[in-house]
């Protein structure tokens, strides 16, 4: 906090600081007995009718009144990681939309529109056509990237989005990210304030690629068999039940894109799977699936370790993957593979809009086995 020279705690931030990363504390329990404080650090994103809004790493939004105010100060944005590989939001961004490539997509300004709108089957009635014309194969692939200025005030930019999304079916989500350098709070805050909801958190973790290549996994050798193509069997152990023509596009489009399967005793689904799509010095993983009846076996890390072998036999050397705030076990294993918390992504669906997407958090077919 910031002290003055005679020793008291200084405000030291202004309304004209919106926009910078901020270091507040307050008063907890103003009128109480004895003085508590909470401090709050984030990005301040409003300073209106005596009211901060503060938007933290997790993308949570803290207000604050102002009277509550004991001492303030601006802070350097948040340290660059010290362990894994260097790495920016907007680079990070970039690659895993490559990852996870819509069938169709549209730019405004520096936004890009995406959609891969999954058809109704044949021989569907009326009805089932258009319910079917309303699924979305994973929000990263049905949302709005926004990853600058989309040439126009924000309000005109949200209209055009809804419009966009509304003629394919499709509610309108925008997909941001905070706690990091160059990430969104500020877009986060103005989106709630216009009733946007967050419908969806999650992280994206950054790691090198060597620890998981050199990572032992299963109970003595793991036959793990790489493939340019996924087939039936693949599918059956696939978490999305049901995956179109559609969904195989994005499933299928990257810039190198690889499938893992561990054969299993059933011969009509693998025991584990796994995809990885490699891109320059970055490859991801996504799509891990274990048999729930091989699971604790170390499947999971054999098929993150094939996987990143062949990225790494491409030229890659770092690896991401995204990981649901919630999922202990998943989140274990990364930490062990050397893998951390780069930043938190979010996906905002417009006001009033019926969920009609097809995929649950995180929206990416990421990672999602228990702890092995």
């Amino acid at each position: 906090m910031e002290i003055s020279a005679a020793g008291r705690l200084v405000v030291r931030i202004t309304t004209a600081d919106v926009g910078k990363r901020v270091s507040v504390r307050r008063l907890s329990e103003p009128g109480g007995s004895g003085e508590k404080f909470t401090d709050t650090v984030g990005v301040l994103t409003s300073w209106d009718d005596g009211v901060l809004l503060i938007t933290q790493k997790d993308g949570e939004t803290v207000r604050i009144a102002e009277t509550s105010l004991v001492a303030g100060k601006v802070v350097p944005a948040a340290p660059a990681r010290r362990r894994g590989p260097a790495a920016g939001y907007e680079e990070l961004a970039r690659v895993a939309a490559r990852a996870w490539q819509p069938v169709e997509s549209e730019r405004l300004g520096d936004w890009v529109l995406r959609a891969a709108v999954e058809e109704a089957p044949r021989g569907a009635r009326r009805w089932e056509a258009e319910a079917g014309r309303r699924a979305g194969f994973t929000r990263r692939a049905n949302s709005v990237l926004p990853l600058g200025d989309p040439g126009v005030p924000l309000d005109e930019a949200l209209v055009a989005v809804r419009r966009w999304y509304g003629e394919r079916g499709l509610p309108a989500y925008v997909q941001t990210a905070t706690g990091a350098e160059g990430a969104q709070e500020t877009l986060c805050a103005e989106l709630e304030r216009r009733g946007w909801v967050r419908e969806v958190t999650a992280e994206l973790w950054t790691g090198s690629l060597a620890p998981v290549a050199d990572r032992p996994g299963g109970d003595g050798d793991v036959e793990v068999v790489l493939s340019r193509t996924a087939d039936e069997a693949w599918l059956a152990r696939y978490r999305r039940k049901g995956v179109s023509e559609v969904a195989w596009k994005v499933l299928g489009a990257g810039p190198s894109v690889w499938f893992a399967s561990v054969p299993g005793e059933d011969a009509s689904a693998p025991a584990a799977i796994g995809r990885c799509v490699v891109d320059g010095r970055w490859a991801s993983f996504a799509a891990v699936e274990v048999d729930p009846r091989r699971r604790r076996q170390g499947l999971a890390s054999a098929v993150m370790a094939a996987l990143a072998r062949r990225a790494l036999d491409e030229g890659a050397s770092a690896g991401w993957l995204q990981v649901e705030t919630d999922n202990a076990g998943a989140r274990a294993l990364y930490a062990r593979m050397g893998f951390a918390a780069h930043h938190a992504y979010h996906h905002y669906r417009e006001p009033d809009a019926t969920v009609r997407t097809g995929s649950g958090a995180p929206g990416d077919g990421g990672p999602s086995w228990p702890a092995p």
